[in-house]
């Protein structure tokens, strides 16, 4: 049963979440505006405009709520105990080549816990949402993690970082573990849709290197309140403020913290990762 509290942030991200998802869908097959932070790290105007929309939106409903956003937007708010973390459009590699696989991303954190995700896929028109304690749903269907238990019949996503060209082979050691020890590996393009697939089944694990909070802090709630696990690559506790994410349905999580393990004893990374 939700609360009117639960109720009411739940409303304000779908409402924010909509109104940037059909802002998306209008333009992924547009011609694009693109710019480029990195050789490898882009970010479009869409990605900006989503991002002042979903602002704007929040913000007239919770003037006091922080904001941690992708695209450079950082408000205080010192005097609440909220803070929305947003990624306008997480896979905007993808949105840029008309690839159909993007979502928003929209969490809500309570004295630093996050206890609100939301993503939304614009085209799939699917959207996954979690509040803590209040399980995890697809368009207001219950989901729940996958029941395989057996790393060798398992599939598994993962994604890699923007220093993928400086650190190819120890990022590629691990997608090398995992395909040799499931039944295949996924490199999809959006880290929060990629969490909400473990969280539906539809993958039975995903781990990253390098994801930042507003590509995590959604998923990762939603995974969990589908009854799965989320920790770090070393098993220890999880953080959106972290570096690494490892997320499965739990049965395998064991396994895969060994393939891990295996694959670091093997190759170190080059330099700090």
């Amino acid at each position: 049963m939700r609360d009117k509290e639960s109720t009411e942030f739940l409303a304000a991200a779908w409402e924010a979440a909509k109104s940037a998802g059909s802002l998306i869908r209008d333009n992924w097959r547009k011609k694009k505006q693109i710019e480029y932070k990195s050789s490898i790290d882009l970010v479009t105007a869409i990605d900006r405009e989503s991002e002042q929309l979903i602002v704007r939106t929040l913000q007239k409903r919770f003037p006091q709520h922080a904001i941690l956003a992708e695209e450079n937007t950082a408000i205080g708010g010192n005097e609440s105990d909220y803070r929305w973390i947003i990624d306008p459009l997480d896979g905007t590699t993808n949105f840029a080549h008309d690839y159909p696989q993007f979502s928003v991303s929209i969490a809500l954190e309570r004295q630093g816990k996050v206890i609100l995700g939301l993503v939304h896929d614009p085209i799939r028109e699917e959207t996954f949402k979690a509040y803590e304690g209040q399980g995890a749903y697809l368009n207001e269907s219950p989901i729940h993690v996958s029941e395989g238990a057996e790393l060798g019949k398992a599939l598994v996503a993962t994604g890699f970082p923007y220093d993928r060209r400086e650190k190819a082979d120890f990022y590629l050691s691990f997608y090398k573990k995992f395909m040799m020890s499931t039944h295949g590996v996924r490199r999809a393009g959006s880290a929060a849709l990629d969490l909400c697939f473990v969280a539906c089944g539809r993958v039975d694990g995903f781990w990253e290197f390098g994801l930042h909070a507003w590509d995590i802090a959604a998923g990762s709630l939603i995974v969990k309140e589908a009854g799965g696990t989320v920790t770090d690559l070393s098993g220890q506790q999880f953080s959106i403020m972290g570096t690494e994410t490892l997320a499965s349905n739990g049965r395998i999580h064991e396994a895969m913290l060994q393939a891990i393990r295996e694959t670091r004893n093997v190759d170190s990374p080059p330099g700090d990762c």
